[in-house]
Formats: structure tokens, C-alpha cells, sequence
């Protein structure tokens, strides 16, 4: 029998080891990320699903009330989240686990159940086991965003050579006018680029303050990293890597101040920030989504697809009970 019980920061301690060591386990799912929220920002209801005394599934989740309808939520606070589960767990368990998850969001007076689950490459082992499970129990598509995901090869000479040819042109031609590329601290510079590119481009705010931004690299120094696109001691460009897990490092941040177009600053950091990311030992790059709610930019799926990659669904399911 499969026991739901909501998640206590003073009892359950093993959660960060837990998601470390699972299939699907990613920094937004760690509490150790969760936790830079304020704490009354989100309403924290997140589970872990134990049998005969052990955990053997986490869900962090979120009470969540919108348009008089209770949800139980993947913590909003997360690009995805979902059911974060071991290694090798077999279907029947998944079964097993939405099916308590199911009892547990009714009995408790939850009217919708809401998760957005990590694309596919975040896993270790490869299945759907649990999304089967779901739709068992009549869980639907709400929406399936498009990632753009770069496969690294063993050498940055393999993937420049799936770049297409202008992409090679606006890197060498930055090279050549000055750019160079450091990992920097500068995040106030970074951030007033973005924060200015972000409202001229789509006139809204960055997710992150630049206190939160600058709290999550103190969190997580070796895992949260800028990179910067420098002419001479000016930063024109930048990108902020979020190393998911062992997989997969996601740029989550990526931006250029207009001003300096001309000497391509973005693609001369992807460039080396792929040649970084091999060396790292990971096998993804994940470019992050060009959709929203489904709804698709093209410049930027192109500008992604330049460097070889392509898309991927990152999908959110739901369930009214």
C-alpha cells in the first residue's frame, strides 16, 4: 500500500538526496531551489509517497486557487516539476502512485490537479511510465510547449559542423571584430541588459529580481553560472546556465544589448558556451521554450535552430476530479 503524506522540512530531510539520485530529479525540484521563495509567496503542499515506511516518489506541488477552482499544483515557483521518482521504477508502481495521488487530491477537496513535467532528455533511464499512468486515470494535454534541445557532442568541432552556415559567419565574424566570452560575476550588468531587452521586445519584467537572481548563485555556485560576451571591458551579451542535473545544463537567461547587434555577441557565447558544456561532461544543452501557451516565435526557434538543435515538449496535464 502506497501512504501520500504532505511534505514537513523538519522531518523529511532526505528530499534534496532523493531528487539527487532519481530518474528525473532536476534543480527546480531540489527544496534547497524551492526555498528562495518567500515563504508567502506560494502555498506549499508538496507530497512524498511512501511504502512500508519508505519514499519511493516526491511530488513538490503547491494549494493554488484561481477563478474560484482549488488546485493541486506543480510548485509554481519551478519551470516543471511532476512526479520526481527513481531509477528503474516500473509502470505498475506508477500506476499504483497516480492512483494514490488521485485519492489523496479528492479526499483532501483538491478540484484539479495541475503538472508540468521536464522534457524528456532530463531523464536518466528513458520512459513515459508515468505519463501512461496518467492518462489511465483521464488526465489531459492542458498545453505542450516546444523546447529547442541541442544533442553536445564529444567535441565543440562536431557541433559547430551542425550549425547552420550563417551562424558560422556571425560567430567568426564577432570573433574576428574583438568579442571574447568569460564566465563572469557581473550579474548587474547582465540584468540591465535583459530587464531593458525583455520590455522593449515583450514590455514585461524578468522572472527573477536581480536579489533573487544574485540569492539562487549563492545557492547554487558551482551549478548557476553568467557568462558574458565582452568588447573590451563593455559586456554587450549574456547567458545565465542553469545546470538542471547531470544531463542537462538549461540556458535560462539569455540576452543582448541591441546597441551592439553588429558583432553577434549571442552567437559567439552559445559557441563557447557548448564547448564549455562538453568539456562538463553533459549531453544536453537545453535552449528553453519558443512557445507560450502554444503560441510559437519563429525568429527565436530559428535563431535555435542555427546551432542544431530541436524541439521537444515540455507538457503540462491536468485532471479534474
Amino acid at each position: 500500500m502506497i501512504d501520500v503524506v504532505l511534505y514537513d522540512d523538519k522531518k523529511h530531510l532526505f528530499w534534496d538526496d532523493f531528487v539527487k539520485t532519481a530518474n528525473n530529479g532536476t534543480l527546480f525540484h531540489e527544496r534547497h531551489f524551492l526555498n528562495y521563495h518567500p515563504k508567502k509567496r506560494f502555498k506549499d503542499h508538496s507530497l512524498i509517497f511512501m511504502e512500508k515506511s519508505k519514499p519511493i516518489a516526491l511530488f513538490p506541488a503547491v494549494d493554488h486557487t484561481e477563478e474560484g477552482i482549488r488546485y493541486l499544483h506543480s510548485h509554481r515557483g519551478s519551470s516543471f516539476g511532476g512526479i520526481v521518482q527513481p531509477v528503474a521504477q516500473s509502470v505498475e508502481k506508477n500506476v499504483k502512485i497516480v492512483k494514490a495521488l488521485h485519492a489523496y487530491a479528492k479526499r483532501e477537496g483538491f478540484q484539479r490537479i495541475m503538472m508540468t513535467l521536464p522534457p524528456d532528455i532530463y531523464k536518466k533511464q528513458l520512459n513515459n511510465y508515468l505519463e501512461f499512468a496518467c492518462f489511465q486515470y483521464g488526465y489531459q494535454y492542458l498545453k505542450r510547449e516546444i523546447s529547442s534541445v541541442l544533442k553536445l557532442e564529444d567535441h565543440i568541432d562536431k557541433n559547430i559542423a551542425k550549425f547552420k552556415s550563417s551562424n558560422r559567419t556571425a560567430f567568426r565574424r564577432g570573433e574576428k571584430l574583438g568579442v571574447t566570452v568569460r564566465q563572469s560575476d557581473d550579474y548587474d550588468s547582465f540584468y540591465a541588459i535583459l530587464k531593458n531587452n525583455l520590455n522593449i521586445r515583450h514590455g514585461v519584467s524578468p522572472t527573477h529580481s536581480i536579489e533573487e537572481l544574485k540569492e539562487l548563485t549563492r545557492r547554487y555556485p558551482e551549478r548557476i553560472r553568467l557568462y558574458g560576451a565582452y568588447l573590451k571591458d563593455t559586456m554587450i551579451a549574456g547567458i545565465v546556465m542553469f545546470d538542471a542535473n547531470g544531463l542537462v545544463t538549461l540556458a535560462f537567461y539569455i540576452s543582448h544589448n541591441e546597441k551592439y547587434q553588429e558583432y553577434r555577441g549571442v552567437n559567439v557565447l552559445f559557441k563557447e558556451v557548448i564547448a564549455d558544456s562538453i568539456q562538463r561532461g553533459f549531453r544536453y544543452l537545453d535552449y528553453g521554450i519558443f512557445t507560450v501557451n502554444m503560441e510559437p516565435n519563429y525568429g527565436l526557434a530559428r535563431f535555435k535552430e542555427s546551432f542544431g538543435a530541436g524541439g521537444v515538449f515540455r507538457d503540462t496535464l491536468k485532471l479534474d476530479l
